[in-house]
């Protein structure tokens, strides 16, 4: 399946949709995109998404099951299936609330990789990967803690607080654990988990880092009057816990357009158009510049002793090339000599094969057009020092 996707972009770029759903190669994947965000200290908002989406699998599991039981959602949950009817919920086919083949498709495709995980090295909480949900509109009304309404604010990562967005490793389950039936108090635990790691600023550190995301205002929740430990007793509490289900996909969907439309962008143009990560470009332009100091003093050297014969300044080639390779190498953040390897960089100096189509096509012909730059300025600094005559001080 995976390579029938591959065909399908010969001659585009992914989309971040695709990205999600792991449906693309080395350098444009999943794995990828989560070391980029971890470099700009902003992997937070991905982990969100994706616990919010293992959270929403685990509900689905939980209506599966209750249908493979032979109960009905409305007899087995009431307060859920009067909620979910009057307001409308991502899961309304799964209950039997929207028989729409187009609805049931989608959420066919949604629901296709439940289960998925990355490997460990790769990712420690990528489970449930999948499309995004068929959303129906509901209502808000001010009384109920859990909801917030869609905002208009515009989905930007840009201008940030920092210290919303610390680095650290996920520590979340990579998988649901099946060996028993889901409840309704794992659906509470599941998001208590989320609520108290990502929306709590009093709550929400782990080893004194902060996983705390940003959220507009209208998306923000306040308070989560739930308790894993128990069950609902009151008609306050049973009507709240019918919420769950969908209680964060309003801020799972603003992360969604938050990532797409200013991380994923960048993330193409450094891995599509480059293979080189900040540091190992930034390492690059001092070695560029230490060995382009050392040819040029050689340079002078050789024509102000006039030294003979006067080829002997054709060595020069050896450091202008790397000197120029380097340099152009942080200009481009891409380096030729791996691209003729077929590599690219994942973290600083650690480099993974392309299997990306479109994006070795486009590798190739950056790396062809640095090569003639990189030959260009070799040959010219070397003419002109061979050409210069020389006189002894």
């Amino acid at each position: 399946m995976q390579d029938d996707w591959g065909t399908a972009r010969k001659n585009r770029l992914p989309s971040f949709t695709e990205v999600l759903s792991r449906r693309t190669r080395p350098p444009v994947d999943l794995f990828m995109f989560y070391l980029f965000l971890q470099r700009e200290s902003a992997e937070d908002i991905l982990d969100f998404w994706l616990d919010v989406q293992q959270h929403e699998n685990l509900c689905r599991a939980y209506f599966k099951d209750v249908r493979k039981s032979g109960r009905t959602i409305r007899d087995d949950w009431p307060q859920y299936w009067d909620y979910a009817r009057r307001r409308g919920s991502i899961y309304g086919t799964v209950v039997g609330l929207n028989p729409s083949s187009a609805a049931a498709m989608q959420t066919k495709r949604s629901t296709a990789s439940t289960g998925e995980v990355l490997t460990q090295q790769e990712k420690d909480n990528l489970a449930g990967l999948g499309e995004r949900d068929a959303t129906s509109p509901r209502p808000i009304t001010p009384q109920d803690p859990f909801d917030a309404p869609r905002s208009n604010t515009p989905f930007s990562l840009s201008g940030r607080t920092p210290t919303l967005f610390n680095k650290r490793a996920s520590r979340a389950p990579t998988i649901i654990p099946r060996s028993q039936a889901v409840s309704r108090q794992d659906l509470i635990r599941s998001a208590e988990h989320i609520f108290y790691k990502y929306l709590s600023p009093a709550n929400n550190t782990i080893d004194g880092e902060s996983h705390e995301i940003y959220l507009p205002p209208s998306l923000r929740i306040h308070s989560f009057p739930l308790s894993s430990e128990r069950e609902p007793r009151s008609d306050q509490e049973h009507a709240l816990m019918a919420q769950i289900p969908d209680m964060f996909h309003a801020q799972k969907e603003y992360c969604f357009r938050a990532m797409e439309q200013d991380a994923f962008p960048r993330f193409l143009r450094a891995k599509a158009f480059g293979n080189l990560t900040p540091v190992s470009a930034l390492v690059r332009l001092i070695a560029g510049l230490i060995i382009l100091w050392i040819g040029l003093a050689t340079g002078f050297s050789l024509i102000f002793l006039d030294v003979h014969p006067k080829t002997k300044r054709f060595f020069l080639f050896i450091p202008f090339t790397l000197a120029i390779l380097f340099l152009i190498s942080h200009q481009y953040e891409l380096d030729p000599i791996l691209i003729l390897f077929n590599q690219s960089e994942s973290t600083p100096f650690r480099t993974l094969s392309i299997k990306e189509p479109y994006v070795k096509k486009l590798l190739i012909g950056r790396a062809l057009w640095v090569s003639t730059l990189v030959a260009a300025g070799t040959v010219a600094l070397t003419l002109i020092f061979w050409a210069v005559p020389g006189k002894r001080l």
